[in-house]
């Protein structure tokens, strides 16, 4: 009888969703020796080969993929076990892992953390700053347990299945210019239309952000936008607004919580444009510990 051991398993599984031994490695922190290696003895003890050359690299063969798929049940069979020996003692202890985007990190899952450290001092809380792209992968094999991502008015973000969608909160986005800028009088909205000839700052290329801006100024403006800055940083997008005379276009909570006489922050004039807030986790039940960060991170949510 092939004896499947889970730590070899989830190797397989990462290397199905990740693609490279390299990528893999990073990812858990081991060498891409080691893996290879690891996968190697996996390979004896199901008695099929698993992996062939591929290029510079490997993929899975039939068996591999076939085995991955059943990987894939395994562990997460494993982890619901785990959460029910855990739900049945009741002790509320063990390991959080979550990570967000910037303004989320900041707004919501810093606070959450300090509170867990309060309300349940036996739960260890990680924390990675992180967008949704990097995310997911880790999300779906189990090395990270939540995730609060943004999607924008117009681009939707993918769902796909094995896991569970949740409506934080919901934001406008604001337009904002240096506070010398000619637009920039107190209470006046502000056309996208009238920024046709400005410089722009978003987010990284690909990123929700970035899409939503060039959009938004293709569909509301009439215009393809000069994004001559990029940084996932949106205080490094308020720096250049101040420094640069650069304009951009900001969800409300990446803001400044006191106002700033070096900022003009204006409505969109033409439409609203929001951003949501969405708290992803995987499918099945949650043991305690993650189930307590989920209540403190809803509940801060609410005082947004």
């Amino acid at each position: 009888m092939v004896t499947l051991d889970l730590r070899r398993l989830r190797l397989l599984r990462e290397l199905q969703e990740r693609g490279t031994l390299g990528a893999v490695a990073s990812a858990l922190g081991y060498s891409p020796s080691s893996v290879s290696q690891q996968l190697i003895v996996l390979e004896k003890e199901v008695g099929a080969r698993l992996l062939e050359k591929a290029g510079r690299g490997v993929r899975l063969t039939d068996a591999g993929r076939l085995l991955a798929q059943h990987a894939g049940v395994l562990l997460a069979a494993a982890e619901a076990a785990t959460a029910d020996l855990a739900a049945l003692t009741g002790e509320v202890r063990g390991t959080v892992r979550a990570g967000g985007l910037q303004s989320a990190t900041r707004r919501l899952l810093v606070p959450a953390v300090a509170r867990m450290m309060v309300e349940h001092p036996r739960v260890r809380t990680e924390l990675s700053e992180l967008e949704l792209e990097q995310t997911l992968p880790a999300l779906r094999l189990g090395s990270i347990d939540l995730v609060i991502s943004d999607e924008y008015d117009g681009h939707p973000r993918p769902r796909p299945a094995g896991l569970q969608f949740t409506l934080l909160h919901q934001e406008p986005l604001k337009l904002v210019l240096p506070a010398g800028h000619r637009l920039a009088r107190t209470g006046e909205r502000i056309a996208l239309s009238q920024l046709r000839d400005e410089v722009w700052v978003a987010s990284d290329l690909g990123t929700g952000h970035h899409d939503m801006l060039v959009g938004s100024c293709r569909s509301i403006g009439g215009y393809e936008p000069d994004v001559r800055h990029r940084s996932s940083d949106a205080d490094v997008q308020l720096e250049l607004v101040r420094a640069t005379g650069a304009v951009a276009l900001l969800p409300a909570l990446t803001l400044p919580v006191t106002a700033d006489p070096t900022l003009a922050v204006h409505d969109v004039a033409e439409q609203e444009i929001g951003r949501r807030l969405v708290l992803i986790r995987r499918d099945g039940p949650a043991a305690p510990a993650l189930t307590a960060f989920l209540t403190v991170v809803t509940n801060q949510a609410r005082h947004l």
